[in-house]
């Protein structure tokens, strides 16, 4: 299955990319794409590896990193925002 990637904030300007197509087997999680991003080393790893706090949206809806994709959607990736 192909989903779209979408980059913000932080997460944007490390890795200089935007967005990218990815590939997902049936059934992936969040938590398995942030993990296959981790396993891309160095600023992946830095930005995704277990202990990074990720938020993300299925389809421009909030969800856990339990939250299961179907091909074609759109994943947000977006580090946690903090208050002031």
């Amino acid at each position: 299955m192909k989903i779209t990637l979408l980059y913000f904030a932080r997460f944007r300007e490390c890795l200089g990319i935007d967005q990218e197509i990815f590939e997902v087997a049936p059934g992936a999680t969040v938590a398995d794409v942030v993990d296959a991003l981790a396993g891309r080393g160095s600023i992946w790893q830095q930005l995704f590896d277990g202990d990074a706090r990720v938020m993300a949206a299925i389809n421009e809806q909030l969800v856990a990193q339990t939250g299961v994709l179907n091909d074609g959607d759109t994943l947000a990736l977006f580090p946690p925002v903090s208050g002031g």
